[in-house]
Formats: structure tokens, sequence, C-alpha cells
């Protein structure tokens, strides 16, 4: 038969209060807390030692130990020394334990609320040390990519043509389907619009322009965000679970160079040609609504697409795509790196480094969208 868990407090001496603990000190029980203890602490004289008395104690297990780990914190606060003497030996030992190892930082959450100053600032500390953490990521990128165009770069072309494959071919089904909806969807909402004045044969222009310009390249950029740079992040937080990044670093083998500089090249090269395969799906996209829903003809149709497409927009759309590529490369393989020692890291690593390469991406877009207006292309 189970017996309750009981607390009695005891003064021996004057400046000694003694806890008895008797019972079954288990979980599911109705345990007793330190509150008890906390008011003869305040109520009684200043107590300078704590003490136990275990001998009418019965079973027990992490119930006790919780009770005697908040104890602690209480004579901790009240500046009271804790004597083990009278406890368990296990639990002693326990206690020890828990003591030998500290807590990780941050390993608990904040207490209370923040405020909204101090949320503030501590986002504008996190935001300046990413900043700083890009900026350096950048700058190992580009000494990694100097040293390849000087010869010195050290990694194995095997990965890269490895790394080219699954961002190119292997993308181009999911690509396809993409680019394809996004040309039909812009052919029909363009439709609804220029059917009201007889100008259907536009529909052609306006896919032809947006597909070729930007639009391939900011839904294929998203697509390999998704696809190819949460991937990045995942081998590489991978590697730093297991330590295999710091085992480069004991050999003397450079993990910027043997590991990010071939998935940066990667995708920079299959990202213009991923954009060309993109423009063309996006253009069927567009004919199918204009030939099967306004009766276009599909001679009359290809030649208003030649016509509106110029060279200007399809190098702006190329440019655009290997942009594209630098930025979702870096961003899967800087997340990657960043990675901690936890599988959930991993998990976390991979979403972030979506999430940062389409900002880039959006950002990018912004940026190439003002300077070809500012140069009048």
């Amino acid at each position: 038969m189970t017996e309750r868990a009981d607390l009695k407090l005891a003064t021996p001496a004057a400046d000694t209060l003694q806890v008895i603990l008797a019972g079954d000190w288990t979980l599911g029980g109705e345990l007793p807390g330190t509150a008890e203890v906390e008011r003869t602490l305040a109520a009684a004289a200043p107590v300078r030692t704590v003490t136990f008395d275990s001998r009418g104690l019965g079973h027990w297990d992490t119930g006790l130990l919780t009770f005697l780990l908040h104890l602690e914190q209480v004579c901790t606060r009240h500046r009271i020394r804790l004597d083990r003497e009278g406890l368990p030996p296990g639990a002693k030992r326990l206690l020890e334990l828990a003591a030998a190892v500290p807590e990780k930082k941050d390993a608990r959450p904040p207490e209370g609320r923040v405020s909204f100053f101090d949320f503030l600032g501590q986002e504008v500390v996190r935001f300046g040390r990413a900043a700083a953490e890009l900026l350096e990521f950048i700058g190992e990128a580009t000494v990694a990519v100097i040293r390849l165009v000087r010869g010195r770069a050290r990694f194995r072309r095997a990965d890269l043509s490895l790394y080219m494959q699954a961002a190119g071919v292997q993308a181009l089904p999911i690509v396809s389907l993409i680019c394809f909806l996004v040309g039909l969807i812009l052919a029909f909402i363009g439709a609804i619009q220029l059917k009201l004045f007889g100008a259907q044969i536009y529909v052609a222009d306006l896919v032809g322009i947006a597909m070729v310009r930007l639009m391939a390249a900011i839904m294929t950029g998203i697509v390999m965000a998704g696809r190819t740079g949460g991937a990045f992040a995942a081998q590489l937080g991978t590697m730093q679970v297991n330590q295999e990044i710091d085992a480069l670093k004991t050999l003397g083998i450079c993990p910027m160079e043997f590991l990010v500089l071939p998935r940066m090249l990667a995708l920079a090269l299959m990202m213009p040609l991923l954009c060309l395969y993109a423009n063309v799906m996006g253009i069927l996209g567009g004919m199918v609504v204009g030939v099967g829903l306004l009766g276009l003809g599909l001679v009359p149709y290809y030649t208003q697409t030649v016509q509106a497409v110029g060279l200007w927009n399809l190098g702006i759309g190329l440019f655009s795509g290997t942009v594209f590529g630098v930025i979702v490369a870096l961003a899967g393989c800087m997340r990657g790196m960043q990675c901690g020692r936890s599988a959930a890291a991993v998990g976390e690593a991979a979403t972030s480094a979506v999430v940062t390469a389409i900002v880039g991406i959006i950002v990018a877009t912004a940026a190439i969208t003002v300077i070809c207006d500012v140069l009048g292309i």
C-alpha cells in the first residue's frame, strides 16, 4: 500500500531547520511543495542551515528530486547552506550529477514577459550579427571563387557533375509544371481584360515579355530554393552534426572550397539553362490559352511572341537567373554551415535556407528592376 508523502519541519537548533521526509515521494501522488519551507524561513529566526531526516521515507523517484532541486533554489536565494547528509545515498548522487553538468544557456524560456524595448533591442542585435555572418560568408565565398579562377581551389570535379545533374536535369519536371501553369494563368488573366478591347492577340506579348524578362527566373529560383537550397542546407547540416566538416578542417581542406564552391558553381551554371527551358514552358502555357480559348492562330501567336520578346528581355532574364542561382546556393550552404549539433537543428537549417533564399530572390528582383529602369532597358 502506498503511503502518502508527508513533510514536517523541526528546529533542532536555533539556526537550523530540519526537513523531515516521510511516506512515498513518487510521481502521480500528491507531493508537498516548498511553500511551507519558505514561510518558515521567513517567519522563524535567521536560519543558516537546512538539514534532512529521511528515516521515514519510503519509495521515491524524480518527484523527490524535483522537490529537492526547488528547495536548493530557495536556499540559494536566502543564502542558506543545504546539508544533504540526511538524504538517501541515491538521491545525493543524482543531485551531485545534476550539479556537475551546468545547464545549457537559453535552455529554459525566459520567465515573465519581455518588454517591447528589450525585444526590439535583442532583435536589432540578432539582425546585426546575422548581417555580419552573411557578409563574412560572402567574403569567404568570393575568396574561394578567386582561388578557382587562379586554378588553386581544391574540390572534386565529380562532385560538380553530380550537383549539376541534381540542380539541372532532375529539376526539369517541377520547373516544367510550375512555369507552364504560370504562363497559362498569366494568359488567362490577361485575356479577360484584353477581350474587352478586342486585343486578344496581345496576350502573346504579355506572356512572352513577362515570362522571358522576369517570371520564369523568379519561379525557377523559388522552386530551386525549396528543392535544392533546402537540400544543400540539410546535407551540410548533417555533415556538421557528424563532425565531418571539422574533420576536413583538421586535414587542412577548406570546407568553403571543397563543399560550398562546387554547389555554387552548379547552380550558377544550371540556372540560366533552366530559365531558358522555363521561358519555353511558360510561352507554351500562354499559347494553350491563346489558341485554345481565344481562337488565335498558332502562327500569328508565334509571330507576335517573336516580335514582342527582344534580346534585352532575354538577357535580363538569364542574368537574373544566374544571380538567383548564386543566392540560392549561398543561402543553402550558409545555413548548413551554421547548423547546430542536433537533429532538430538540421531541420531548422533547411527551413531557414529556403526562407533566406526566397527573401534574397525578392530583394534581388527589386534591385534588378530598379537598375533596369534607371538604365532605360
